[in-house]
């Protein structure tokens, strides 16, 4: 089963040079491929391997693809965890306004370098209050947030519910938010998390389950799948509902 590209080969993914669990918690218009391999030198792989993905005509878009069905048309998005700017770039060229937030110094420099119209704040994400990012000049209010690529792995032990409860007040009405992530540790300091825990701590931030899959491409989760999707709203939220379609015939 492939998850795309982008998840498939996560393990050749993690940056270089962060020795022990990595602070996430703070924490993707585009550029020809070879500006990804430009990283610096704590993050020089994963924008290496990202770029030769591209240059081999490989599939690195697929969570973004999700994002957009997700999406009413020209939202806006959040990328939480954006990294070098992957999928935030590739949701404005679908014409969403994205706002991308990021710990990670060099990534977030990377990011401003490849893709220099995609606006990124460096901040943690159990610190990403509506006035930071007001402050900021950036919307306090998302149509959908998306936290992929092991970003819930990757967080500050015992954070989970915070960062998730952040994100919960960030939501517009009827908003969303998209999670992915493996559920076995891999990349250094990362960790094992229970698809089931994630929906615990999920509930306990005031966040429930529209629908969870066992890949981008909506392949049904079955318990004990290495990787799980998950699009969650505010509990009691619904999600709006578009006008149908003008049949012009």
């Amino acid at each position: 089963m492939v998850r795309s590209e982008a998840a498939a080969g996560w393990r050749a993914l993690e940056p270089v040079g962060h020795p022990g669990r990595r602070d996430r918690t703070s924490p993707r218009q585009s550029r020809p491929s070879d500006t990804l391999g430009d990283g610096g030198p704590g993050n020089r792989g994963y924008g290496e391997r990202f770029a030769r993905l591209l240059r081999d005509g490989h599939d690195i878009e697929g969570e973004a693809r999700l994002a957009d069905v997700l999406a009413p048309r020209a939202a806006t998005v959040l990328d939480a965890g954006s990294g070098m700017g992957r999928v935030g770039a590739t949701l404005q060229r679908r014409g969403h306004r994205v706002i991308a937030v990021d710990l990670d110094a060099e990534l977030v420099e990377q990011s401003r370098r490849t893709y220099p119209e995609l606006p990124v704040l460096q901040a943690r994400l159990d610190d990403l209050a509506p006035e930071v990012l007001h402050e900021a000049g950036f919307p306090t209010a998302y149509d959908l947030i998306v936290c992929v690529g092991n970003v819930m792995i990757l967080l500050a032990e015992s954070t989970e519910r915070a960062v998730l409860a952040r994100l919960r007040a960030l939501l517009a009405p009827g908003g969303r938010v998209l999670v992915g992530f493996h559920t076995q540790a891999g990349p250094a300091g990362s960790r094992a998390y229970d698809p089931d825990e994630f929906v615990t701590d999920a509930d306990a931030a005031g966040l429930e389950v529209e629908s969870r899959f066992a890949s981008y491409e909506l392949a049904p989760y079955v318990p004990g799948t290495d990787y799980v999707v998950t699009v969650l709203r505010r509990r009691g939220d619904r999600p709006q509902t578009p006008p149908p379609t003008v049949d012009d015939a």
